[in-house]
């Protein structure tokens, strides 16, 4: 299967801004580029085509990955975060997240959802505590208890799970940043630096975290350098 035909599917989907069109019918459109795509391409083809195609076609394949893609694609759509392309980057950034939230059984899924839309933080977490019960695998899940448990300022907690969701999904950018953020509360500020770089390896787009990197660098002095050695 060509390139051509997924690019002629995706560049029939409205684009976002002002001079696009409703959100109801680019919602239509990215049905039927999905309706289309899941006809006639299997992942291992979108792969492929995200390793050998060009721009168009590498975005193409990210968002038919991020509607129909499975775990794993996270290695092939994870190396584009390092895309010369901007777009094209930060598209798989967008997809792995997709990738992730949809990663366990669909009731599942949807309760993840359902419970990161909560503001009741006690309220989510019980149900998070529930759905990581029988849904131990759930990498995602265990993020998004780790961000509610930073919120509540439980760092030590927040850290083991976004350890956990690393063991599980080694490609977790958001989580080996989140672990960053935790060791920085804790004043752990090696490990800080440590996982910050780990997670700039994963996505050297991640907002701010090179920043950080440099702040730490000049704070540890030449304890800091030279652990960027090791």
């Amino acid at each position: 299967m060509s390139n051509s035909l997924l690019v002629e599917f995706y560049q029939q989907i409205p684009e976002n801004g002002p001079q696009a069109k409703s959100k109801a019918t680019r919602k239509e459109a990215i049905e039927a580029f999905k309706h289309h795509v899941a006809e006639r391409y299997t992942e291992g083809t979108l792969l492929r085509l995200l390793a050998n195609g060009d721009n168009q076609a590498r975005r193409a394949a990210l968002l038919a990955l991020g509607l129909l893609g499975t775990m794993n694609a996270c290695p092939g759509v994870a190396a584009c975060l390092h895309d010369d392309d901007h777009e094209t980057a930060q598209m798989a950034a967008d997809t792995l997240w997709s990738l992730w939230f949809r990663a366990d059984a669909p009731d599942n899924n949807q309760e993840l959802q359902r419970l990161v839309r909560l503001r009741d933080r006690e309220q989510a977490l019980a149900g998070l505590n529930a759905l990581l019960e029988r849904a131990p695998e759930f990498a995602e899940a265990y993020n998004q208890r780790a961000i509610l448990y930073f919120r509540q300022k439980k760092f030590e907690c927040s850290a083991a799970d976004c350890q956990k969701v690393l063991e599980l999904n080694p490609f977790h950018f958001g989580a080996q940043a989140g672990l960053g953020q935790c060791y920085m509360q804790m004043r752990k500020h090696r490990a800080a630096l440590k996982a910050f770089r780990a997670a700039l390896r994963l996505n050297p787009r991640l907002e701010g975290i090179a920043e950080t990197i440099r702040a730490l660098e000049n704070a540890l002095g030449e304890e800091g350098r030279r652990d960027d050695k090791k």
